[in-house]
């Protein structure tokens, strides 16, 4: 067994903080003088194997190069779609896609000597951010989104769809299809970027911003339900 494949399985059984770099070795099979030899600590052993399991992933995504002298195109929006239903179609079936995102999620903690890793995970959600950005912009001089998007918080709200998506899906694999959830919400986030009609709500006004942490978000009122953003009696809606 390779020391990445030890490293992986180790990880997604024990979680990341109650393996140690001995526990590894000895599940590959080498000392570990050898994990050493390739890899400075147990951070730089844990980002190669992500990145072995996302690159192809991260390939998907990057902008396709238009000459040596000249910077990368930004992709299309056809293109943006196409690698984000494939991260979704990848993460349902490939099994150690699938294994690496569930360590990542659920089974690390970005403190003592994974601390480094906070900020490459920081750096990697600022690039990929820029990437979407530069999509929207692109696609804007081309005439398919409006000039007046702000494509700022269209890439950072695209980013968190897209993350909160995987994040409850690997939470709970049985609660929905990925890439079929996944596409559609791309696809209507897309299309609503490119919508000029009037809004579908109106601004929030002073009353309403002045409310704003004033209230818990699930309260009881009157004996009823518990319910997010509204309280109904314990009654209502029953036959």
């Amino acid at each position: 067994m390779s020391i990445l494949d030890a490293a992986e399985q180790l990880f997604h059984q024990r979680g990341v903080s109650r393996c140690s770099l001995q526990d590894i070795a000895a599940a590959a099979g080498v000392t570990r003088g050898a994990i050493y030899w390739h890899f400075q600590d147990k951070a730089e052993l844990f980002h190669a194997m992500m990145e072995r399991a996302t690159m192809p992933l991260e390939e998907g995504m990057a902008p396709p190069e238009s000459g040596e002298e000249q910077e990368a195109m930004p992709l299309s929006l056809v293109e943006l779609r196409w690698g984000l239903v494939n991260a979704f179609y990848t993460t349902m079936h490939n099994a150690r896609t699938r294994r690496v995102f569930e360590i990542a999620m659920q089974k690390v903690e970005f403190s003592g000597e994974m601390q480094a890793l906070q900020e490459r995970k920081l750096a990697n959600h600022r690039e990929w951010r820029d990437l979407n950005q530069a999509v929207f912009d692109h696609a804007i001089q081309g005439g398919q989104l409006p000039a007046s998007l702000d494509t700022r918080k269209a890439a950072v709200t695209l980013v968190a769809l897209v993350d909160g998506l995987l994040y409850q899906w690997i939470m709970d694999p049985c609660s929905f299809d990925l890439v079929d959830v996944g596409q559609a919400a791309v696809e209507n986030f897309l299309k609503a970027l490119s919508l000029q009609g009037p809004a579908l709500l109106p601004p929030m006004g002073a009353e309403e911003i002045a409310r704003l942490g004033q209230e818990g978000i699930c309260q009881r009122r009157g004996g009823g339900k518990r319910i997010i953003g509204r309280r109904f009696p314990k009654n209502e809606g029953k036959a």
